[in-house]
């Protein structure tokens, strides 16, 4: 990709002067030649969809519908993902449903192919939403080639909102808030949970994340972060803590490299 994000400084410096900058950048972004080919075909072309074996079966349609929700890597797993969007989300048993990252759930949902009424891919508005999407997150892996916590931090300002507003119950907005990578990263961060705490049980996990989100942030549930206010809260605390854990780090092996020199010379 030849777009370079202008990311004059890292850390919470940093996310805010990208804030500022982020619609102009995103656009220059969209309007760019590779990008506008795949979203202008995928436009042209996404209604014509009945299936999902029709979307596996083109490459370029498939690349922004998979990119839109951070499943590019998948591009060429096209039996794995036709599984996934044939089978959809509405039965418990299936695919998207069993799978630990939730991104998949949405892929699946979003197109809708087991639906009685047919897939979304008919809807008018469904093909915007997608490029939308697409637009978005190719300017977050962007911004990601050059700082990784600025691509976390844009992609929790991206699915939080809609994640905390989801149906369902507060347990299984905390168990899609772990299943997705970016999510889970950003929280686990921002309340300095140490590096093995994703290997315990789901249900402690769950019960760790409520606490220790009431110290932080005064409140216990996902859906609390519709707030605005908050999720920044949330994204600023992500990036200091960041800066601290690299910051002590650096020391350490700053200390560490001071006492193998001296070992050396004695």
């Amino acid at each position: 990709m030849s777009f370079q994000p202008i990311l004059p400084s890292t850390g919470l410096v940093g996310w805010k002067l990208l804030t500022r900058t982020m619609e102009t950048q995103q656009q220059a972004l969209s309007k760019s030649p590779e990008i506008t080919r795949d979203t202008e075909y995928y436009k042209a072309n996404i209604a014509k969809i009945e299936t999902a074996e029709q979307l596996v079966s083109d490459r370029r349609l498939l690349r922004v519908a998979l990119g839109a929700y951070g499943l590019q890597d998948d591009l060429d797993n096209r039996f794995f993902i036709r599984k996934v969007l044939e089978e959809g989300t509405q039965a418990s048993d299936s695919l998207a449903n069993k799978l630990a990252d939730e991104r998949y759930f949405l892929f699946s949902e979003a197109f809708g192919f087991d639906q009685f009424t047919g897939p979304n891919t008919y809807s008018p508005s469904f093909a915007q939403k997608v490029v939308d999407r697409y637009n978005r997150a190719t300017f977050e892996i962007a911004v990601g080639n050059q700082n990784e916590d600025m691509r976390l931090a844009l992609n929790t300002a991206r699915d939080l909102p809609e994640l905390a507003t989801r149906d369902g119950t507060d347990d299984s907005r905390w168990f899609l808030v772990m299943g997705t990578p970016a999510l889970r990263s950003v929280f686990e961060t921002a309340l300095n949970l140490p590096s093995g705490f994703g290997q315990l049980d789901l249900d402690q996990q769950l019960s760790v994340f409520r606490d220790k989100t009431e110290q932080r942030f005064g409140v216990s549930e996902v859906s609390d972060f519709a707030d605005g206010a908050l999720r920044e809260r949330l994204i600023e605390q992500f990036l200091l803590q960041s800066q601290l854990d690299q910051s002590t780090s650096y020391s350490g092996m700053s200390v560490a490299l001071t006492l193998l020199q001296s070992a050396t010379r004695s």
